[in-house]
């Protein structure tokens, strides 16, 4: 190792940039496991957990299959004919609270789980609600994501999730997609003996990424006040500033 190096790696295994104790992150787990049966993707969040608790941010982890989530759009589906029962504005309001959102499942015929899609389905169902600078609620928001499975997908998984979450407005990070993948087909996942797993240099090393990518994008945008209100409200565009896009058919 050279001393560059070396006064580098003793910096930084020393000195955090920056203090992160007014930020939470929040993990839900889109397992299919009900608590308290063993989750394998919660051993990977436990890895970036860590890492936040260890700056002072705040965590909480949910399984969303611990809650009644009715199907549907709605802000809460309970007050539709269709559904008696929705608990998923409570899950909505823990979202809500954090600075930091990371969306975690296992894979299943090379896709998320049906969990996670469902999760994804009510998020995108608050979308036309608007912050109080009049973008899209969820500006300002970091979010990541983890995935665990002993097939194919972990790439593409993250595709899908980075995609939906940056859609509804979310920052998504530099390397804000970490995984784990066990041997293809039936063998031993994540948390069995013998996985290999939690030894893992790679997943490691892309999920202490992923926890401090969140941390710094979230630092940033907290101390700048979220994503600037320019060029990107609803209703300042309806209201007819369309902010420099140019219609050819009509002079401003």
């Amino acid at each position: 190792m050279s001393q560059q190096l070396k006064t580098i790696t003793d910096r930084q295994c020393q000195n955090a940039p920056a203090q992160y104790s007014d930020l939470k992150a929040l993990f839900l787990n889109c397992t299919l496991n009900k608590t308290p049966v063993l989750s394998h993707t919660q051993g990977v969040i436990n890895i970036a957990k860590a890492i936040f608790e260890a700056n002072g941010v705040t965590t909480q982890v949910i399984r969303p299959v611990d809650y009644e989530i009715a199907a549907g759009l709605g802000l809460d589906m309970s007050q539709t004919d269709e559904w008696q029962t929705d608990e998923w504005p409570q899950i909505q309001k823990e979202i809500d609270a954090t600075d930091i959102l990371v969306l975690c499942t296992s894979v299943w015929l090379g896709e998320k789980s049906s969990v996670c899609s469902r999760v994804l389905e009510r998020m995108y169902g608050y979308t036309h609600l608007l912050n109080e600078k009049g973008q899209y609620r969820d500006y300002g928001k970091v979010g990541a994501t983890l995935i665990t499975g002993n097939e194919d997908g972990v790439k593409h998984c993250a595709m899908n999730i980075l995609f939906s979450l940056s859609h509804i407005g979310y920052t998504i990070p530099p390397q804000a997609d970490a995984g784990w993948l066990g041997e293809v087909g039936p063998g031993p996942s994540y948390l069995d003996p013998g996985s290999g797993g939690p030894e893992n240099e790679f997943t490691n090393r892309n999920t202490t990424f992923l926890a401090w990518n969140c941390m710094h994008i979230a630092r940033l945008l907290k101390d700048n006040g979220g994503i600037p209100p320019h060029g990107n409200q609803p209703d300042v565009w309806d209201a007819g500033c369309k902010t420099d896009f140019k219609n050819p058919e009509h002079k401003r």
